[in-house]
């Protein structure tokens, strides 16, 4: 822009030289430095260069060496569920528009995404509001001895003592303002030893009222000779995991180490957290409060604080509240949520954070509590750390502060509102020197927010939708990037009132995509921060299989997956985790090949998962597969899983109607949705926003908006395998894309069974790019087609195995030839049954038999069947097995020839309970292997 200026006022005045200004800057003074060849010192970090580590996992069987090891990060995800005191009702701080609402929206990316990226990378995150959905919580402390649960000292020479000031203790069912749960308690210390021979520890063992996971989090007091590397373990149903804490920072509130399976009640081997006070340095103190097991329901009470209560405002008003006069009562309430979905601002209480940083309006606002608290939190943490260690506050070195929300606005037709970038150099009007307290320029929060919007249009417009919109970068008074004393960026991805966004929005594969982006651009921005050379971390693996070898042992194989992305997320080697029956995951072995054999035992199901690692950390896992090798004679039966999709839900358009519909497609989560509050009611796009509670266009229900939402778990595999076994088979199991790339041979294995699940062809957004998640790929018709030429036979089931080839898009009539000649099935209809019940039916060369149910309704557990198949057998030697109840439309067929076939338009693993997958399975593999 700036020689294109040149070029034009050159040739009227030569002897002037054009200087551009942006925001009163030199446009050459806001090239981010990682453009820059030398950077500008003064944006660079003062403090902490080097990193610090405060919480790290050492069982994990890898080192991070160029990633954000070190590194302390400050995420949250926007609003979440407050007390509005005006009203006397709890409510959301936004409105519920296209099945979802901002305050969980958010959550979409971070927790599913962005926090797990950045914690692979190496670095500890740290959260403002409760990251853990499981709504169960157990505390176990020192102080309350009438549980339960666990809490015991084993001492050996040395003793634990009271500490002396106050720490955590869980008193109260609930809490009102300004009562701190970390102030009415004790803390026990202990002298640190370097001898294993005089060790002394601490036990909590939790009951643990359902199985199921649970995030650990630690309480302990930091004292001025606490030791930098405090020992935990947890011990959980895949194994134990050690973790070193520096206990020199961070004492006062919950500390997160991980997330673990854990069994049903008191497991003193398999369901504890032990610390112990073995230490490198000796004659240093060793300090243990309170662990806390799941996340719980909200505990905070509020009420209205008087009859005259300010206005809400927004954290960028510059203007003073106006009062509004209100009533005033003696009951308190409580939000009845889980405390996942609370604003930040009783989470913070219940952490222990004082009440003037949680509660500026001192009780008064919540509203303006909640955004204000954030920031405030970052410092909080921040002071006394190396940043600012003149100041009183946990001593955390924060690196960066990352607020993550959407905005408002509409368009008309498909046009994009898209992604906003803000941050703040002025502290206050007053601020003329725009720097942390630390002395970097306050500038560096710009570069954070180019390098990260950059990184994120850039991404999207390479792999989604070319035209995606970057509305710009403001420099604006934004309480959430202009009270952290470090450097901070608010974004805005897109609007989440704008259909035209939410189209990509609401997709899995769109929400990973931008989460891996703002990874991308943190660990750009502070790799220059703090000079050093970074890698991104890969990809999963992909073409996965599982096979028997030499009689007791399993071979796994994969390939990586190159980023076209990023040149510097190349694999060097892999790490695999091993669960054994229903238990949890170990913590992995590293290998520098594409395959592995591990021993196995009969009559046990083994389930594997693999990651890709690299300088820069650990990508996400793979699917998970799984075998089992019985001790009956029986053959083996190959399952393979044919099951990748992941999608938004359907979505349709008019020129007066429009919005996602559900009875089309209620899409599928990626394992789970923590975002999804219920179908979308309002089609009528001209419908206008008048309040929250009727935001016109998008408006949807809420009857599933405290539900968490079952998907794909990509571990279904093991539910089929589950039946196998109990039919005193054995099994094992592949990705449909090893099976297409002939990665394994399926001549080997009498039986097939192919999970399609809700497999079908999937466009994302306004369809730019080209579908994906086809049931059956032509290489995949090739491999079936061949095995069934040679005698196999096979089970397929799955929801849309008709409609993908028959009314799907674009039709091939070789689809639909495979299908009739191959498999002998012939498409009927879609939505054939919407209570899931199913009848076998008599028929001649077969003894099917019984009366089934698979899951329609959206649950917890299980994913949800919105739309079964109904087809009919094609060909003398092909009969109806199963008929929907409801309509006596043909839900199965089979065919007995030169090989045999069972299809089912329905998946096997959505049959509501083991019992009658174990019957059906039964039946199944009983007349496929006659």
């Amino acid at each position: 822009m700036k020689s294109e200026i040149d070029s034009i006022v050159a040739p009227f005045y030569p002897h002037y030289r054009v200087t551009l200004y942006a925001d009163l800057y030199n446009i050459d003074d806001l090239i981010p430095n990682f453009y820059r060849h030398e950077p500008d010192k003064k944006r660079l970090s003062k403090t902490n260069r080097e990193g610090t580590s405060f919480v790290v996992n050492v069982s994990k069987p890898y080192e991070v060496s160029h990633g954000l090891n070190g590194r302390n990060i400050a995420l949250w995800q926007s609003h979440g569920w407050y007390y509005e005191p005006k009203l006397d009702r709890w409510e959301w701080q936004r409105a519920r528009m296209f099945q979802t609402v901002e305050d969980k929206y958010t959550m979409s990316y971070v927790l599913p995404y962005l926090v797990p990226m950045l914690e692979n990378a190496g670095a500890h995150v740290l959260m403002p509001r409760e990251r853990d959905t499981q709504t169960e919580e157990i505390i176990v402390d020192n102080d309350d001895t009438t549980s339960v649960s666990v809490y015991r000292e084993l001492v050996s020479n040395a003793q634990f003592h009271s500490g002396g000031s106050a720490g955590f203790a869980h008193k109260r069912t609930v809490y009102k303002d300004d009562q701190n749960p970390f102030t009415e308690g004790t803390y026990r210390e202990i002298a640190s030893v370097n001898d294993k021979k005089n060790v002394a520890s601490v036990e909590w063992i939790p009951n643990i009222p359902k199985a199921g996971y649970y995030s650990v989090s630690i309480a302990y007091k930091s004292k001025e000779k606490s030791v930098p590397d405090a020992h935990y373990t947890v011990y959980h149903a895949g194994g134990k995991t050690d973790f070193v804490v520096n206990q020199t920072m961070g004492g006062g509130t919950w500390i997160y180490l991980g997330t673990f399976y854990f069994n049903q009640g008191v497991n003193e081997h398999t369901g504890k957290l032990v610390l112990s006070n073995l230490s490198k340095f000796s004659h240093k103190i060793v300090t243990a409060d309170a662990a806390r097991f799941g996340g719980g329901m909200g505990n905070i009470v509020r009420k209205p604080k008087s009859g005259e209560l300010s206005e809400n405002v927004k954290s960028s008003s510059q203007k003073p509240a106006q009062s509004v006069k209100t009533f005033i009562k003696d009951e308190v309430t409580i939000s009845g949520r889980a405390r996942y979905l609370e604003g930040a601002r009783y989470w913070l209480q219940w952490a222990g954070v004082p009440f003037e940083i949680y509660s500026k309006t001192e009780g008064e606002n919540d509203y303006v509590d909640d955004y204000s608290c954030r920031g405030a939190w970052v410092n909080y943490l921040d002071k006394g750390s190396k940043n600012q260690p003149d100041s009183i506050g946990l001593g955390i070195p924060i690196d960066l502060s990352f607020a993550f929300h959407t905005d408002a606005g509409t368009k008309t037709n498909d046009t994009i509102i898209g992604t906003l970038g803000i941050y703040t150099t002025k502290k206050d009007s007053k601020d003329t020197k725009c720097q942390f307290p630390n002395g970097q320029s306050r500038l560096a929060s710009r570069d954070m927010v180019d390098l990260i919007m950059t990184q994120i249009t850039d991404d999207i417009r390479k792999v989604y939708e070319p035209n995606w919109t970057r509305r710009g970068m403001w420099n604006s008074s934004y309480s959430e990037s202009r009270i952290p004393e470090v450097p901070s960026m608010l974004l805005e991805l897109l609007s989440h009132q704008n259909f035209g966004d939410m189209k990509y929005g609401l997709d899995p594969r769109f929400q990973f995509l931008v989460s891996r982006a703002i990874y991308k651009g943190m660990l750009r921005f502070l790799a220059v921060q703090n000079d050093f050379e970074y890698e991104v971390q890969p990809l999963p693996v992909q073409r996965f299989c599982a096979e028997f070898v030499h009689g007791d042992s399993v071979r796994l194989r994969w390939t990586p997956t190159l980023d076209s992305l990023e040149p510097t997320a190349v694999p060097n080697k892999y790490v695999i985790y091993t669960r054994v029956d229903g238990g949890g995951f170990d913590n992995g072995i590293a290998v520098n090949k594409t395959e592995i054999i591990l021993p196995i035992a009969k009559n046990k199901i083994y389930s594997y998962q693999v990651t890709a690692v690299n300088g820069g950390g650990e990508s996400f896992p793979s699917e998970i597969l799984s075998v089992g090798k019985s001790s009956s004679d029986l053959p083996t039966v190959m399952v393979v899983n044919a099951f990748d999709r992941v999608s938004a839900p359907g979505h349709f358009e008019t020129p007066t109607m429009g919005g996602f519909a559900d009875w089309i497609d209620q899409g599928v989560p990626y394992k789970r949705s923590i975002s999804y509050i219920g179908a979308q009611h309002e089609m009528r796009i001209g419908i206008p926003w008048m309040d929250d509670d009727a935001p016109g266009f998008g408006a949807s229900n809420s009857n599933y908006e405290t539900t968490i939402i079952a998907g794909n778990t990509f571990d279904f595999p093991y539910v089929h395998g589950q039946s196998i076994m109990a039919c005193g088979y054995s099994f094992v199991s592949s990705s449909v894309a090893a099976v297409e790339h002939a990665d394994v041979n399926l001549e080997k294995y009498p039986v097939v069974d192919v999970l399609m699940g809700e497999q079908k062809k999937t466009w994302i957004g306004t369809g730019v790019g080209s579908c994906t998640f086809k049931t059956f790929s032509l290489n995949l018709q090739n491999r079936i087609a061949q095995y069934c030429s040679k005698g196999g036979n096979i089970f397929v089931s799955g929801a849309h195995i008709g409609t993908d080839l028959w009314d799907n898009g674009e039709i091939d009539s070789s689809d639909v030839a495979f299908a009739k000649k191959i498999l002998k099935y012939s498409w009927r209809t879609d939505k054939a049954s919407q209570d899931g019940k199913v009848s076998a039916v008599f028929a001649p060369n077969s003894s099917f038999s019984g009366k089934y149910t698979f899951c329609t309704q959206l649950n917890e557990e299980q994913y949800a069947v919105e739309a079964p198949d109904g087809i009919e057998p094609v060909g003398d030697d092909a009969f109806t097995i199963f008929r929907y109840e409801q309509n006596n439309i043909s839900a199965g067929i089979a065919y007995k020839g030169n090989y045999r076939t069972v299809v089912c338009g329905f998946p096997f693993e959505s049959l509501i309970d083991a019992s009658q997958r174990n019957a059906f399975m039964y039946q199944v593999l009983n007349f496929l292997m006659k």
